[in-house]
Order: C-alpha cells, then structure tokens, then sequence
C-alpha cells in the first residue's frame, strides 16, 4: 500500500509540474484548439495536456521495470500516444485512426492480455481485440467536455486499483503502475476541470483509454484471483460503463439521424445534460457519480457478493437505460429532433418498432419482474437457506412472469405515458400487482400445493415489484424534476403562498421558452416555517421577501394566495418597481370555444 501512495504521490506531483510547461509551449508554439461548431469548448485553449500525463506514465513505468508484461503496454501505450500526437498536429481520418488502434490492440493480443470471458482462444482474442479498440476509442469520444474524460478514467482506474488490492496484488507492477496513472492523470485534472486551460487532446485521450481497457485484463489469471463468470464480466465493464454507454448512445443516435458514427457535434450525453439547464460543471460530476456508482458495483460483485452484486448490477443497467432514453429526448441538433422520433422512417420494421413502443415497456417488465423475485428470495433466505429454496424460485419463476405480465396488461398498466405518470397510475400499477401476485399463488396451490413455499417472498415480491415499475415509469418526471431543480440558468422565482396553482401549473404558465429557477415559497403561516412544499422550502414571511428583493435575490414574485391587505399589496408593487423584479398573480380561467375564437 505504500508502494501505491508512494507512486500516485510522485506521478501527481510530475504532472502538476509538467501540465503548465506543456501548456506554456502550446501557447508559444501556436497548437492551440481553436473553437468550433461541433466542439464545445468557447475560448482558444492550449492543446497537449496529454504529453505531460504520458510522459509521466512512462517514465514511472521505465522505472518500475519490465516484469511481466509491463514492457509490452507501455511500448502500446507510447505508440498510440505518438499517434495521437500526430493526429492533434495534423487531424488524420477516423479510418487512419481506427487502424492504428486495432494494430496496437492486436500486439497486445498477440502478448498475452485476454478477456477470459470464453473458453475459446479465438472467440476470446477477437472478444479482447473488440474490447481495446472500443474502450480506446470511447475515452477518445468522451473527451469532449472540461474533466470528463480524465476524471472517469481517474475513478474507473481507483476501482481497478482496489480489486487489484483485493486480489492481494498491491506490490505487482501492474499495480504499481496503474497508480503511477492515476497520479498522472489527478495531476493534469487540476488544469483541466472546468473552466479548463488545457485539453489532453488525442494523444492523453488514446493513451488513457489504452491503458484502463489492458489493465482491466488478465495477463495471468494465477496471479489475480478472479473466478466465476460475473465477476469476470462485471469487473471490466462496470467501472467504466460511462464511456462505453456515450459511446454506444451517441452512435446510435448519429446513425438514426442520419450522421456518420465518426462526424463530431455537441450530442453526448454532457452536452444533453447541458442543454436541459445543468452546468457544466454539474454535467460532469453526475457522470462522475455514475461512473463511480459503477465501479462500487463492480467491487461488490468481485468480493463474491454475486447474488447481491447481480441485483445491483441489473437494476443499475436498467436506469442506465431508462436515463439514456430520457437524454435521446433531448433536441441538440439544429434541424430538430431524430427523425425516428419525429416519426420519419427508416425502415419499416424500426417505425413498426417505435409506433407500438409498448413492446420496449413489456420487454422492461420482462426484467424488472424476475428482478424483484429474486431479490424477494434474496431477502427471505440467506445462505444455505436460499441454495436449498433456489429450485423453487427456477420453477416458479415463468408462472410469475405470466402471471404478472397479464395482469398488468388486463388492469391497463401499458396504456399511460411516462412524462404524466401521477398517482392514479400508481394505483393502476398495485392493483396489477396484486392481481399477478393472486393469480400466481393459486397456479402454484393447484400445480405443487404450496409446498415448500414461503407466503413471505410473494408480500415482498409485490412490494418490490410495485416499487420497480412506478419508479421506471416516474423516472422521466424525476430526472427532470432533479435537473430542473440544479438547473445553473433560469428566472429566479419565489412564489408567494403555499395554497393555490400547482408547481406545475406555474411552470407552464411561463411557457417552455422561459427557463425558471423556483428558489422556495414564502408564507405568513407560522405553521408552514421551516416547512418543505412540493419539494422546495417555505424561505420566510413577507418580511423575509421583502429583504430578498432589497438584496437582488429574487428576479420575479408570483402571487399564489393573497396578500391579506391592499397596503401589503401597494408596499410589495412598490419594492419590485424599485428593484426591477417582475410581480406576477396567476391567473386560470375558463373560455367557452365561441369566445375564445371571436
């Protein structure tokens, strides 16, 4: 362990030092990024951040020594930096590009390093030789805000870092080596999170993803410990499921829309999470959370946790889903919306497909179902009590499915709309739930007598179950609702009065092309002090709104109950004028359809 403190220390410290010398050169030397359509980034900003972290790298590597097969990914390492050197001086073809990742790729194939997710030497050569190439080329594509790239791969490499521990390996150079990466790449994340004074650029952004796709492999499977398939699968996977979900999102969205995988734009996942109102700084640091929930994942299951490691695992995919099609909502090209979603078809099978979308609902069902049995098991039995009931879960399972799937479809639950999800729906969903878990209790009595059942895992069954689906379905409601509330733009709104219009309401009066910052109500009940409304705080009285809009901390008032007096009313008129902050009363009414017309 001091080993490891000793060379992230030594590395951080070189890349601290080294990043503003590259930086000064870039500015002397002209091999500056200069600001695009398709980038992000809005100010000339100095290139070759990436040569201090590869130099760094390096030199710790030479110094550890050549044991293993250290020698070989750090000559891999040095030549597609050098590549990528090459391709920040003079942009080269994505075609150039992906040839010289599969050539570096395949040398270490050719060295030893394995996936050892299949028995076959070829299978699991071309699985690896896949697996390089596109973990290369998604840290590539995820360098495209300030600290996003580095900062992932500092958190997937940290979780790499403790299965190495875990493993007993801490003193192998592999280990040694990969803190010497994380120092480095700590080290340059200081001059590159927002508001960024350097890019790494192609040279750091190929090499760091070089470098975490071979040290998720096993060159000698003795020497790390791993068994079992999950544990092989998850380890290299969860902690960096960021850049390996942007990359696959953005393909996918480019080719459905018409662009080439290999086209830049301002459609990654940032950039979406930007354009619904978060910082940039916000954007990449719920990434971060991400990508650090991961790696937990990953450390749970490789600690032969796998039964509860796969619920963790499964029900994080399945947000990640949910989350990836909420981004796709999002219009970030100046034509407008993917012509998929839009409805202008492809292909008659994808229009098919999105046109009876409820087929994607049932096929969520289809695993949240078996998710919530299993974890009802889990919780119900422990240990050997669970292996000795497995067999029943195995064969109760398809009636559960069955069961549930039809009740949810008899009692409605496809016929409602994620971005509406309210109350009523949730009731929908229990009483499918209670109707599924019903009809299978008496399949099971009829077909085996209940024996050796137990009554609980079907009530928890159906809790969690209920759980699942409303929370998938109000997931769309809850991401915006989060992002709204961290939204770093908008009209700061206090609203006057606990009683009245809805929040929602309220935000649809302004109209969708007013970005609106609701800061807390305000109320002269003492009951409602310290109270929380709709999610947001009663900030005070009317004293207290007064003193908000004196300090300019509020942008504009709306009224949702009345003032109690004219001279309040005048007072508050008075202070807004004075103060240039909109006062506003909601009002909503209705029009008979002759009047509204005339």
């Amino acid at each position: 362990m001091r080993a490891l403190a000793t060379w992230f220390l030594i590395s951080a410290a070189s890349s601290l030092v080294l990043t503003p010398v590259c930086r000064v050169l870039a500015h002397r030397f002209g091999f500056i990024a200069r600001p695009k359509e398709d980038r992000w980034h809005k100010r000339p900003t100095a290139l070759f951040g990436g040569v201090a972290i590869v130099t760094t790298v390096v030199s710790a590597g030479l110094v550890i020594g050549p044991a293993g097969g250290l020698w070989q990914l750090l000559a891999c390492g040095a030549a597609i930096a050098a590549f990528g050197f090459l391709d920040d001086l003079l942009p080269l073809k994505p075609s150039t590009k992906l040839i010289a990742q599969i050539t570096c790729a395949s040398l270490l194939v050719f060295f030893g390093y394995r996936l050892q997710w299949t028995e076959s030497m070829v299978g699991d050569s071309l699985l690896t030789l896949f697996w390089i190439v596109g973990i290369t080329n998604a840290f590539n594509l995820l360098d495209n805000m300030d600290g996003l790239c580095a900062g992932t791969a500092l958190i997937g490499g940290v979780f790499l870092l403790i299965v190495f521990i875990i493993d007993g390996a801490a003193a192998s150079p592999y280990a040694l080596y990969l803190a010497a990466l994380l120092g480095a790449t700590g080290g340059f994340l200081f001059y590159n999170f927002n508001p960024a004074s350097i890019f790494m650029g192609d040279t750091g952004s190929l090499f760091l993803g070089l470098n975490v796709a071979a040290l998720t492999l096993v060159p000698d499977p003795a020497t790390m410990g791993r068994s079992g398939l999950l544990s092989v699968v998850a380890v290299p996977v969860l902690p960096l499921l960021v850049p390996i979900f942007d990359t696959t999102f953005v393909t996918a969205l480019r080719l459905l829309s018409g662009r080439r995988p290999s086209q830049g734009g301002r459609d990654h996942m940032s950039h979406r999470l930007v354009a619904v109102g978060l910082s940039e700084r916000r954007a990449v640091t719920t990434l971060w959370m991400l990508a650090a929930a991961g790696g937990l994942i990953s450390v749970l299951i490789h600690q032969r946790q796998s039964g509860w490691g796969l619920i963790a695992g499964l029900t994080f995919g399945l947000a990640m889903i949910i989350f990836a099609v909420y981004l796709a909502r999002i219009r970030v090209y100046e034509e407008g919306d993917l012509k998929l979603l839009e409805g202008q078809s492809f292909t008659p099978l994808v229009v098919n497909f999105m046109y009876k979308r409820r087929v994607a609902e049932v096929l969520l069902d289809l695993c949240l179902i078996p998710l919530a049995y299993y974890t009802a098991y889990r919780l119900r039995f422990e240990g050997l009590l669970f292996a000795t009931n497995y067999q029943f879960f195995i064969q109760s399972l398809p009636l559960i499915i069955v069961a549930q799937l039809i009740a949810m479809f008899v009692v409605g639950g496809y016929r409602g709309t994620w971005r509406h999800f309210g109350m009523m729906d949730a009731v929908t969903f229990a009483k499918g739930v209670v109707l599924g878990t019903v009809a299978a209790q008496v399949v099971i009595l009829y077909l085996y007598r209940f024996e050796s059942y137990s009554r609980a895992v079907f009530v928890i069954d159906a809790a969690l179950l209920m759980l699942l689906l409303s929370g998938s379905r109000a997931s769309f409601r809850l991401v915006a609702e989060f992002i709204l509330r961290r939204t770093a733009v908008g009209q700061r709104c206090v609203i006057y009065g606990t009683n009245g219009a809805s929040l929602g309401t309220i935000r649809e009066a302004f109209g969708e092309h007013v970005s609106l910052k609701i800061l807390g109500f305000i109320d002269d009940d003492p009951v409602h002090r310290k109270m929380r409304v709709g999610g947001y705080s009663v900030l005070g009285d009317y004293l207290r709104l007064l003193d908000m809009i004196e300090r300019h901390d509020v942008d504009c008032v709306v009224l949702n109950s009345p003032l109690g007096s004219v001279e309040r009313l005048h007072e508050l008129e008075r202070r807004c004028g004075a103060n240039d902050v909109d006062l506003l009363r909601l009002h909503i009414h209705l029009k008979p359809l002759s009047a509204a017309a005339s």
